[in-house]
Formats: C-alpha cells, sequence, structure tokens
C-alpha cells in the first residue's frame, strides 16, 4: 500500500484552473464565485479542477461526471465525513494552503495537510493544543525552531484526522505525533512527512490494514 501525492503551485497552475472551471460541478463553481479575493478563489479552482482531472485520469470518464460525495460520519453516522467517491473506488485527500495544494491518492483511507508556517504567536496560543509530550517538545526549543516544529507536528496531526473522517471533532490533544524530524509511529496508520518548498509543512497519513 502506497500514497500518490501532488504538490501544485496556484500560482503557476491559476490560469489554467480559470479556464477549466467548466470541469466542476454547480455547486463547486458557485462556491468558487463566491470567494471574494482573487487570491483564495484561484486556491480553490486549482485545487478542485486538479482533483477532478486526476481521478477522472484513474478511474476513467470526465473529470466533471466524477461521483464525489462525502462518506459517513465515523462520530454520528451523518453524511458530513470525508470527501469520497462513490462506492469507495479510490480514496484521496485534498489540502490547500498559501500558494500550494497537496493532494493524496490511495487504495485505504488517506488524510494531507499543507500549512504555511505561522507567526510565533499562533505557535504559543494553538501549540497549548497539542499532546503533552508535543507541547513539551516544543517548550524545549529556542523560539525560532518552534514554528517550522509546531508545523511539522500539525500537519501529520491534521491528516491523521482527516484520514479518519474527523477531523478537529477529534481531541488534537489525544495522539502522539511528534515534533521532532520524523513522525512518531501511530497504530494503524502510516504518517509520512512530504517535502515542500521552505515555508510550509505537508504531511500524509495512511490507514494500514488489520494485521
Amino acid at each position: 500500500m502506497s500514497v500518490e501525492r501532488r504538490v501544485l503551485r496556484v500560482s503557476a497552475h491559476a490560469a489554467a484552473a480559470r479556464r477549466e472551471a467548466g470541469s466542476l460541478s454547480a455547486g463547486e463553481r458557485e462556491r468558487a464565485a463566491a470567494f471574494r479575493r482573487e487570491a483564495d478563489r484561484d486556491r480553490y479552482l486549482v485545487a478542485h479542477t486538479a482533483l477532478r482531472g486526476e481521478l477522472a485520469a484513474r478511474l476513467g470518464g470526465s473529470p466533471r461526471a466524477v461521483p464525489l460525495t462525502r462518506a459517513p460520519c465515523p462520530g454520528c453516522g451523518g453524511p458530513h465525513g470525508r470527501p469520497s467517491v462513490a462506492g469507495d473506488l479510490l480514496h484521496f485527500s485534498l489540502s490547500h494552503a498559501g500558494d500550494l495544494v497537496l493532494l493524496a491518492f490511495a487504495d485505504a483511507p488517506v488524510g494531507a495537510d499543507v500549512e504555511a508556517l505561522p507567526a510565533p504567536g499562533v505557535v504559543a496560543d494553538v501549540g497549548a493544543s497539542l499532546h503533552p509530550r508535543e507541547r513539551a517538545e516544543l517548550a524545549a526549543l529556542p523560539e525560532r525552531e518552534r514554528p517550522a516544529a509546531f508545523t511539522r507536528c500539525w500537519t501529520r496531526k491534521e491528516a491523521f484526522l482527516k484520514g479518519l473522517g474527523t477531523g478537529l471533532a477529534t481531541d488534537p490533544a489525544a495522539d502522539y505525533v511528534s515534533t521532532l524530524e520524523r513522525p512518531a509511529p501511530l497504530p494503524g496508520w502510516h504518517l509520512a512527512d512530504v517535502p515542500v518548498p521552505p515555508g510550509y509543512a505537508a504531511a500524509t497519513a495512511l490507514a494500514r490494514p488489520a494485521g
């Protein structure tokens, strides 16, 4: 089992994404049009046209015809779990931040997250929600090193929670993924950092089969 990843620069693909907006569903086009800032609209268009194009290439058919839906929520069973293809023919995850879009595809549940490095004040505020061991690791670092370590940890955590389908409805402090150079082992999942340009961190989480 493995994850196929694709990292895109929004600035390099925005013009093409605008031309390909017709490949999106009516709902996706409405959401794109609702963005007031061009940068936010372009980021959405690049992410979603690329996702539909990649799924169509793997599943066959046209990008607009890809049957996107929502998996049942693991917590309540409602139709608002992780995005999926009808019938779970292929698993995928999408994330975007700043000028980057990250796509991940696998034959098992997968989560992906990319984030821009935050300001030190954000690290101090949001870092309080991490696992106690992760908070201790951050506290042991010089302040200038904390944004990179925090973002490394946060993308691992977000990728895992997106793979679960719960998102931040699950307490971020519940599972230890580490702020260190390598992700900590996580039962039932394989965490991996994704190479991205300076100023960002990214990770994927792939569900392992039982046994």
